[in-house]
């Protein structure tokens, strides 16, 4: 850990609600970043979910590939390792996914355009497993984004009908092992920012993760146990006029003594309701944010998952 990243209690919002977004609001203004402590998800919830994640990614190439997502941009499925890469960057990063998305009524106007996530037959209990941490994470992420408004002076309340229908999607990752060195240039995830409003991520087994610092510094990000680290994404930088950004991050190569280890982790991406205008608050305009044109999240995420290769042009 560095100094930048000292845990914030989740306790403390129902002790001090303004001291606790306070504290948020600060370390993300700092670095995009901030890692919360005590967090109210259940570890059964957690301990399913990566038995299920570890399970799947062990099933034969040809199982995972009747998962493929890639049709519908990698937005729900299996996505194989190699095909996705960092804005900007040439080479693939050295990772395989899975996105589950948010169950929706069979009324749902939304249907229309967030498909449905595909049931896996081979691995029992997967489809309960990642269901449950989906619930789990959108509720506390939910939570978070009370005290994300507070601290910028809003209503506790004025996410909540904007981002409860919202096209969020937990990923499992899966970093092999790199058990003969990688491509030259490739990372396990190269220099990227996150497209969403928020990303709530559970600590990996094993290291990787740094962001860059606006000095230009890289921060190794470093949790402690039973924590979550949460930054902020791209929607979120574009909606104050860049006062909280959207920080670069990446997971960097295993030293050579972990190489032979895998590393799983579990972030889930929190999004706008698809229909949601993103446009600069003036409360941040007023503190010297600048204003973006006015674009709706679906279509913004569309734009994104076009220059990371995940939607073709």
């Amino acid at each position: 850990m560095t100094e930048y990243f000292t845990p914030i209690p989740f306790p403390l919002w129902s002790e001090d609600k303004q001291a606790f977004a306070d504290a948020l609001g600060r370390s993300f203004r700092e670095t995009g970043f901030a890692v919360i402590s005590q967090h109210p998800i259940p570890q059964k919830v957690i301990q399913d979910n990566l038995a299920a994640t570890k399970a799947f990614f062990a099933q034969p190439e040809p199982v995972k590939l009747q998962y493929d997502g890639r049709e519908g941009g990698g937005q729900r499925g299996y996505t194989a390792f190699g095909v996705e890469n960092a804005k900007g960057k040439a080479e693939a990063d050295q990772k395989e996914f899975w996105h589950t998305g948010r169950l929706l009524p069979a009324d749902s106007p939304y249907r229309a355009t967030m498909a449905e996530t595909p049931a896996v037959a081979e691995v029992r209990d997967f489809d309960r497993a990642t269901h449950a941490m989906y619930d789990a994470m959108d509720a506390f992420g939910r939570q978070l984004l009370k005290a994300v408004a507070l601290h910028l002076k809003l209503d506790e309340d004025w996410f909540e009908d904007k981002v409860n229908v919202g096209n969020s999607i937990l990923r499992l990752l899966h970093y092999p092992p790199q058990m003969n060195p990688p491509p030259a240039g490739s990372v396990r995830a190269g220099a990227h920012e996150d497209i969403n409003v928020i990303t709530l991520l559970l600590g990996a087994e094993e290291a990787g993760l740094q962001a860059k610092h606006r000095s230009g510094k890289w921060l190794s990000v470093s949790p402690p146990p039973d924590s979550l680290v949460i930054n902020c994404g791209d929607m979120l930088q574009r909606l104050t006029g860049g006062v909280l950004p959207s920080t670069t991050h990446r997971v960097i190569n295993p030293s050579p003594e972990r190489a032979k280890f895998p590393r799983f982790s579990t972030p889930f991406f929190l999004h706008f309701n698809q229909d949601f205008l993103i446009e600069a608050l003036p409360g941040c305009l007023a503190e010297g944010g600048k204003a973006e044109p006015p674009i709706t999240a679906e279509g913004y995420l569309l734009e994104r998952l076009r220059e990371i290769g995940l939607v073709k042009a």
